[in-house]
């Protein structure tokens, strides 16, 4: 399995936390579909695990 840069999470993080401001700016009852993206690209990004 390839493993991803941290640049590359850090841009996917970036990408849906715009997704989810954008959720709840037009759908607020459906940001947090987005929760999960938001939540696990950050901890990659940051290398937490």
């Amino acid at each position: 399995m390839a493993k991803i840069s941290k640049p590359v999470y850090a841009l996917l993080f970036l990408i849906s936390l715009a997704g989810m401001v954008l959720f709840l700016m037009f759908k607020p009852e459906w940001f947090w579909v987005m929760m999960p993206f938001v939540g696990t690209t950050l901890v990659k990004a940051l290398d937490i695990i």
